[in-house]
């Protein structure tokens, strides 16, 4: 439920399941496969809300496939014990970014320069490459990105960046599950109630302003970025 506002799901359900004794692999396949319930389950009230530019998102799908598919296909190469400390620097930077301009999130921005429209694209592929990895921060950074600049408000990117997950999970665990990484047995579980707490919390989204929005967004990104790093460390 609140991971709809702020992200960063994979950075506790992952953990817990390594606690269980689960193989990291299959821990990270298994709840990207259940990523996607929940991403299905968050964007649906936020479509029937007509808070997602279908338009305006389109291009950065097609970018999060790309990059997903790119993503996805590395894991069994890719093992990086640093990538928490870099996701969680990440988060801090954008965020303080977000609090310097002041309006970010809350009034709306009409037109984007060409170089912010540049960065968005960029950062929207190289997210899609973590997304498709693992996940953990993903949504997170990528709300961060499309507030800062992309000109979208808190209500804007919250929802836009569920209807993108949709596709970025989806890809991840169709490569994850040709790869039989999956977990199906606890995926469906975690897939069942993924979707019911985000459908939920996306109800209540819609509910909220993105004055609102946007404070539970920050302090909730700061805790989370400050507990990974004392993990870490």
């Amino acid at each position: 439920m609140v991971g709809v506002v702020t992200g960063s799901n994979s950075l506790i359900t992952v953990p817990v399941m390594f606690q269980f004794g689960i193989e990291p692999k299959v821990a990270v396949a298994t709840n990207m496969f259940g990523l996607t319930f929940m991403a299905i389950g968050a964007t649906i009230p936020f479509l029937r809300q007509g808070a997602i530019d279908k338009r305006k998102v389109s291009p950065l799908i097609l970018l999060t496939i790309v990059g997903s598919i790119i993503g996805a296909a590395s894991v069994s190469f890719i093992s990086d014990k640093t990538m928490p400390i870099i996701v969680s620097t990440a988060m801090i930077v954008v965020t303080i970014f977000t609090l310097i301009k002041r309006d970010a999130g809350v009034a709306k921005v009409e037109s984007v320069s060409r170089n912010y429209l540049i960065i968005t694209y960029v950062l929207t592929f190289l997210l899609g490459i973590y997304g498709g990895l693992y996940s953990g921060g993903y949504v997170t950074m990528l709300t961060a990105s499309l507030v800062a600049f992309f000109g979208m408000t808190f209500t804007e990117s919250v929802a836009s960046t569920k209807l993108i997950n949709v596709f970025s999970s989806s890809i991840a665990s169709l490569i994850f599950m040709w790869q039989g990484l999956v977990d199906y047995k606890l995926g469906a579980i975690l897939g069942a109630t993924m979707f019911i707490g985000a459908y939920v919390g996306a109800y209540t989204v819609t509910k909220l302003n993105d004055v609102w929005l946007k404070r539970i967004f920050i302090g909730t990104v700061i805790i989370l970025a400050v507990k990974t790093i004392y993990d870490f460390i």
